[in-house]
């Protein structure tokens, strides 16, 4: 996507588009690259006139910590160079295509070939912050993966949802779930003044997507099971 030589899309009538990249080092160099650069060299060899649906997969980092629920209608002020620039991209978007634009914005993914967090506490490398009010919110990547491919058909969208699921879980509670599940100490406390949030993802089950794995404890312990 940052090479505009190897897109060649004008003569193709294409109709609907999923944008899901990932940048392939976290530095801001890297995220504006395949999120401003590549999204711009997209939208430019693409005939916008046959485009009906994009799809772009954002993040919910584009919003900062917060002591009350946040939805979609919460204040965007990410703290973090990703969360600027993702949210640079989902404006520049909705600028240039405003009728075809739907923005998702996932919060943390777990699920097969995802499973960092269960590696770092059975090797005794994870630590919690030690804050009864920061959150974890997570979403199973098969869930991530079929609400893409609902939005991508849903009619009448809203220009964007959170994708998360229906169970955030305070941060310490979820880790220390874990290493019951998986038989090992708990990880050791940290301060930190990062905050949390906890997210809802209302607007998105009321376009009619039902999640596979709508608590976090549950579709971790099944990778436990299957042996991730």
């Amino acid at each position: 996507m940052s090479e505009p030589a190897s897109l060649r899309l004008k003569h193709r009538p294409i109709t609907h588009v999923l944008y899901a990249v990932s940048p392939d080092q976290r530095n801001q160099a890297a995220y504006e690259r395949v999120f401003l650069q590549g999204l711009e060299n997209l939208l430019n060899e693409l005939d916008l006139k046959a485009l009906k649906r994009f799809v772009f997969v954002s993040s919910t980092a584009v919003y900062g910590p917060s002591t009350d629920w946040v939805d979609e209608n919460s204040p965007t002020e990410p703290t973090q160079f990703n969360g600027k620039i993702l949210l640079e991209a989902e404006q520049r978007l909705h600028h240039r295509i405003p009728a075809q634009a739907v923005v998702i914005r996932p919060s943390g993914l777990y699920g097969p070939g995802r499973t960092q967090l269960l590696d770092r506490l059975r090797e005794g490398r994870a630590t919690v912050p030690d804050d009864p009010e920061h959150w974890a919110n997570r979403l199973h990547i098969e869930d991530a993966a079929a609400a893409c491919w609902h939005l991508l058909r849903a009619p009448a969208p809203f220009p964007c949802y959170i994708g998360t699921d229906s169970r955030p879980y305070r941060i310490t509670e979820l880790y220390d779930g874990l290493a019951d599940l998986l038989g090992v100490p708990h990880p050791e406390r940290r301060p930190s003044a990062e905050g949390g949030k906890r997210l809802r993802n209302q607007r998105l089950l009321d376009s009619g997507f039902k999640l596979e794995w709508p608590d976090a404890m549950q579709g971790y312990g099944q990778l436990i099971k299957e042996g991730a």
